[in-house]
């Protein structure tokens, strides 16, 4: 047996890993997008965004790391087109690379704003080169927007006020993370921001940029307002790398759509951010775009591919850093939920807030107490058996 994994992020990393760690030591081939190795994406608005790491800090593993894994890495060469029936991938340079099991991990693409392609100082943050890209066009006195206010544009709002550069966030909610925490956590993320000098224009949508001589000057408000701006972030979410897989016979909405073993056809398996799979614990579909569960489901995939034949059922949980606030969630949060403060103090700024749906806790948040967060975690049904982190 042979596997290809198609994409060479975290996901795609830690497929290989797991494969050889369970013991499998067939032929493994890895295609990969960017011309650079596995690296890690959650310090790319952080910091590489403010100077403080050099792109070879973001690696994932060592070279040598990398050679023990005995895998061929295909690099810079974008998959273009899957036969699912036949498990082969063609790629842009005219490769056709054929396995008998493979992963499709190919993650996000960023979201744009019309007419934003080609205008100078517009930037979205997913890759390395985008996020040295952004750093190398901010300077002290350029005016800095960031369009969108869920997590990646407030740690990119919160970094570049960091490198004293003036900054505003804009988007639709009320305050930042607003639809995912409520009121309360959201709140308290808004007067961080605005007392560390984040200009805040929430609540209204953005409907456009305007430019001059090919440059971007301001983005627009769906109240008619334009906010000025020297460099603009785009930074409102992200869509599944789905589209090459038109045709394929592998089902796509919202993601590569699987079963409770992350398979989406016979021997096609999908891992991280492009995954939607059957969480049996929860009984829906489910997609999650973060760090952990790329590590996790990758893991699940692997113990799959090799015969172990078990549902991935994780406890979903994700981490963001901002200025001085460590938050870190465990379960589903939704602003609708009924918030109470079970550790801690707010005043403080450390502290465990439980999120009720009627009498079922569906998530905590901790904010600068990860530990006290983690074990409260188990409070949320099913934690217990779910097969996330321990």
């Amino acid at each position: 047996m042979n596997v290809l994994v198609v994409g060479a992020s975290a996901a795609g990393l830690a497929t290989v890993e797991a494969l050889r760690r369970k013991g499998y030591d067939g032929g493994v081939a890895v295609l990969g997008a960017e011309a650079h190795l596995p690296y890690d994406r959650p310090p790319l608005s952080k910091q590489v965004l403010a100077g403080s790491w050099t792109p070879s800090q973001t690696s994932l593993r060592t070279p040598d790391a990398l050679s023990a894994l005995d895998a061929e890495f295909v690099l810079g060469d974008p998959a273009v087109r899957l036969d699912a029936r036949a498990r082969t991938v063609h790629t842009a340079q005219g490769r056709a690379l054929t396995a008998d099991a493979v992963v499709l991990a190919t993650g996000l693409r960023p979201r744009t704003l019309p007419g934003q392609d080609g205008l100078a100082g517009v930037h979205v943050l997913r890759a390395l080169d985008d996020a040295l890209a952004l750093r190398a066009d901010l300077a002290p006195g350029k005016r800095v927007v960031v369009v969108g206010d869920g997590v990646l544009g407030a740690e990119i709002a919160a970094t570049v006020c960091g490198l004293g550069v003036p900054v505003t966030l804009a988007g639709p909610q009320p305050a930042p993370l607003a639809y995912q925490f409520g009121p309360l956590a959201a709140g308290l993320l808004a007067e961080l921001h605005a007392g560390r000098g984040v200009g805040l224009r929430l609540g209204n949508a953005v409907t456009g940029l305007s430019s001059e001589d090919g440059r971007v000057t301001g983005v627009r408000l769906e109240t008619g307002d334009v906010l000025p701006a020297d460099v603009v972030v785009v930074a409102f979410g992200a869509a599944p790398a789905t589209d090459w897989l038109a045709g394929s016979g592998v089902l796509c909405d919202n993601g590569v759509v699987c079963d409770s073993r992350c398979r989406a056809a016979d021997g096609i398996y999908a891992a991280g951010d492009v995954a939607r799979w059957h969480h049996e614990g929860l009984d829906v579909l489910l997609r999650l775009e973060n760090r952990t569960n790329a590590t996790e489901q990758a893991a699940a995939v692997a113990g799959n591919i090799l015969g172990e034949d078990r549902s991935y059922t994780p406890v979903p949980y994700f981490w963001t850093n901002q200025f001085d606030a460590r938050i870190h969630v465990h379960g589903t949060l939704s602003a609708a939920a009924e918030v109470s403060i079970v550790e801690g103090d707010v005043a403080a700024g450390r502290f465990v807030a439980r999120y009720r749906r009627g009498r079922e806790v569906v998530g905590v948040l901790g904010w600068n107490m990860p530990k006290q967060a983690r074990q409260r975690r188990q409070e949320i049904p099913g934690a217990a058996v779910f097969a996330g982190r321990p």
